[in-house]
């Protein structure tokens, strides 16, 4: 069965704290008739520190989507093969033995997509399939882990490699000024994360099961409008509420495996701010701790999009991971709006499997 190996995650070295976010906007916005309602839900975010592709200074320019675009493929090429590297050496493979690239990102834009260039640069195999995801949003990492179970249940002797990058900073757009707006400008960090998914042996999470669902007439909830200046991040203010219809299909997935969800061992949830993580604990009747890795992503990081789940499992392999057969559940929530949810359970590598060696 296909197993979820450990997340390499990578953020970029510029930071900002929370108190710099709050000081930026009194002073960009200090006329703005609803700034205090602003600085108070950025607080409430409990977002401490985010980190930037670029300094801070660079980060509030608009040199256009042109620009803005290009660095986005820049830093991509840059920060990505290493992220790669190590997620292949953490599931004891190499690029030759890869079937399958699934790449999630909604913060630029490329084409050929990145998985070409990483064919090419990485010695990946000539025919390694492509799934490029583009309009997921924060969903598509849940949706990657999903498509690459699905691949692995399909050629139960494949691998499959997602790879995350979002580089929210190069959607900030200095003129919108609506609540929304400023809530996101204070919310979003960069990060690029990638995980192996592997058809047979490895340790993590052996996936069982997935799903997705959307909640019908919100599409234009969590948008983009597309403008000559870029993506314009549109965020409406009953995003927050949006646990309530979800965690039924939660629960409903669960169901059909035999599982009930608030019973489970461990959650990798999409930390989109902490009402979602507030809002999904009391209406899955879990504990607020079972959120811990979570809430330690959106502290440590903010909302770094699609990567989130993988940091969030990352740092579940960090605290020493579950005990054999645990089960547990991932959820990405995003566009829409969509749910893309699995289970599985916590296994260990056999000791006695060789490491995989690359084809020469």
């Amino acid at each position: 069965m296909a197993t979820l190996c450990r997340p390499a995650v990578s953020v970029p070295e510029h930071v900002i704290t929370m108190e710099e976010t709050l000081a930026l906007a009194r002073s960009h916005h200090a006329d703005h008739p609803q700034l205090p309602l602003a600085l108070r839900l950025i607080e409430n975010t409990g977002v401490q520190t985010r980190h930037l592709v670029q300094p801070i200074e660079e980060t509030l320019k608009h040199p256009g989507f042109e620009d803005r675009n290009a660095l986005y493929q820049a830093e991509a090429k840059a920060r990505v093969p290493a992220v790669v590297r190590r997620a292949l050496d953490d599931a004891q493979l190499r690029a030759a033995d890869i079937d399958v690239i699934i790449y999630v990102s909604c913060t630029g834009f490329m084409m050929p997509s990145l998985t070409a260039w990483l064919i090419n640069e990485m010695d990946f195999s000539s025919d390694t399939r492509q799934i490029p995801i583009a309009q997921l949003g924060c969903a598509a990492g849940g949706a990657a882990v999903n498509r690459a179970h699905d691949f692995c249940t399909a050629y139960p002797d494949a691998n499959a490699l997602i790879v995350a990058c979002e580089f929210c900073s190069l959607c900030y757009q200095p003129t919108d000024l609506g609540i929304g707006s400023l809530l996101s400008n204070g919310l979003f960090g960069d990060g690029v994360a990638a995980a192996v998914v592997r058809g047979r042996g490895g340790t993590g999470i052996t996936l069982e099961r997935n799903g997705s669902y959307l909640i019908p007439k919100t599409e234009d909830w969590i948008a983009y409008d597309v403008r000559a200046t870029g993506f314009h991040f549109l965020l409406d203010k009953r995003v927050p509420t949006t646990m309530e219809p979800l965690a039924p299909a939660l629960h409903k997935l669960a169901g059909l495996h035999g599982w009930n969800a608030s019973e489970l061992d461990f959650y990798i949830i999409h930390a989109g701010g902490p009402r979602i993580l507030d809002d999904l604990s009391k209406f899955l009747q879990v504990p607020p701790n079972a959120f811990r890795f979570s809430r330690a992503t959106l502290t440590e990081y903010g909302n770094i999009a699609s990567a989130v789940v993988l940091d969030a499992l990352r740092r579940l392999f960090d605290e020493g991971g579950a005990h054999d057969t645990a089960r547990g559940m991932l959820a990405g929530f995003g566009p829409g709006i969509t749910a893309e949810m699995s289970l599985g359970r916590w296994s260990r590598a056999d000791d006695r499997q060789p490491l995989v060696e690359a084809v020469v």
